[in-house]
């Protein structure tokens, strides 16, 4: 015979619940405790809330007083995690193929009453969003963020000549316009991820707190000298216009983080290399570490994806060539850019200097092809293919 309970004087409205749930917590279904009080009207409370909760409850008298029995039901009235097609609900915090509408806004591995809304995210599978080792990508996001006012030295004094620093002012604008780009874009899927994947959703949020740095800092140094931004193109809004547009998760980060901010890591490192000052320098060099780890994510995603979808890279191919002939027409990648990258290589206004950095400009636009066809290789692309498709990324960079 199990021992008594006994709850005093306690009301189910002031906690006696717990007791009694706790005391159930111990024992199997079928498993039986016995409970007792004094309070007025405690047996009714009791049974009402034993019901409530999928249990039984069974009143006797012994030595005098009422005696419930109560034997711990089958259906809790949570709703866990194998009720709702967990493939191991003894796994704390399992992630799982597919996200149950009802497991909603709740904690991973939490128990969901019974009841509750059901929620509907658009990417509720793991086939449609995850990447290996996304805890750890997470970390080193976490551990790499830096804070403008410390990273970086603004009260550096420089004075520059204005051909030199109106590049700077055109670069950095230029630069504003993409990150604006690779901001809105993961921000978009954002709200569409279900929470049971927390580790992606994460990842993007704290990919689109990199892009606001950058464009915080961006446009810092556009005005720096008291510039104001200067020319944005047709073209390359109609190159990034068409990352906006693509709704599908894996071509979207394929198309924005493996070919466009892969690019981009290559033009932050020359800008690293031939900027005409400090604060320059600086920005591009952490906002460079920012953007690999872009990469990096996007890869990790796209590896994990291919294994388990092959035909997903014939989908990326013809991405690249719909988006080729979507910007056929367009301009291209800005001339004021162009131009003032190659002023930015050259370090002198005259005609020995404009051929350096000319030079300079065509190696960085081989080095975005290789990495691009590099990375395209690591996804199973072969080397004709990968080489094709890197020549027809659009001449924006992103």
């Amino acid at each position: 015979m199990p021992p008594i309970i006994d709850i005093d004087d306690l009301g189910f409205d002031s906690g006696a619940h717990l007791f009694v749930r706790q005391a159930l917590a111990g024992v199997p279904v079928g498993g039986v405790i016995r409970v007792t009080g004094s309070f007025e009207g405690w047996d009714a409370q009791l049974s009402a809330w034993a019901r409530g909760q999928g249990h039984r409850a069974f009143f006797s008298e012994e030595d005098g007083r009422v005696v419930a029995s109560i034997t711990r039901g089958e259906v809790d009235r949570a709703l866990g995690a194998m009720s709702t097609g967990c493939s191991d609900p003894d796994i704390d915090g399992a992630v799982h193929e597919k996200a149950h509408p009802r497991w909603g806004l709740a904690a991973r591995g939490a128990k969901v009453e019974a009841g509750a809304p059901e929620f509907s995210f658009r990417l509720d599978s793991k086939n449609e969003i995850w990447a290996e080792g996304a805890a750890e990508l997470y970390a080193q996001a976490v551990s790499a963020q830096w804070n403008p006012e410390l990273a970086i030295d603004w009260n550096a004094s420089f004075e520059l000549p204005d051909w030199a620093e109106d590049a700077v002012v055109q670069v950095m604008t230029y630069m504003i316009e993409n990150e604006n780009a690779a901001l809105v874009v993961p921000a978009r899927f954002l709200g569409q991820i279900h929470p049971h994947f927390r580790e992606i959703q994460a990842l993007l949020a704290i990919q689109v707190a990199d892009e606001a740095r950058h464009i915080d800092v961006f446009t810092r140094r556009a005005r720096l000298k008291g510039r104001e931004p200067a020319l944005s193109t047709g073209g390359g809004q109609a190159s990034l216009k068409t990352l906006l547009d693509e709704p599908d998760f894996s071509v979207a980060g394929f198309l924005l983080s493996v070919l466009g901010e892969g690019t981009f890591v290559n033009l932050l490192n020359f800008l690293n290399n031939h900027a005409p000052d400090p604060v320059t320098r600086q920005i591009a060099r952490l906002a460079a570490r920012d953007e690999a780890r872009h990469v990096a994510f996007g890869m990790a995603h796209l590896e994990w994806a291919l294994k388990r979808e092959p035909d997903l890279r014939m989908r990326l191919a013809l991405a690249v060539e719909a988006r080729s002939d979507t910007l056929a027409a367009s301009g291209g990648l800005n001339e004021a850019v162009f131009d003032s990258l190659i002023l930015l290589a050259a370090g002198e206004f005259t005609p020995r200097g404009i051929a350096s950095g000319y030079a300079a400009v065509q190696r960085l636009m081989l080095e975005m092809a290789e990495g691009r066809r590099a990375r395209l290789e690591k996804l199973g692309f072969e080397k004709g293919r990968a080489l094709s498709l890197s020549a027809l990324h659009t001449r924006n960079f992103m």
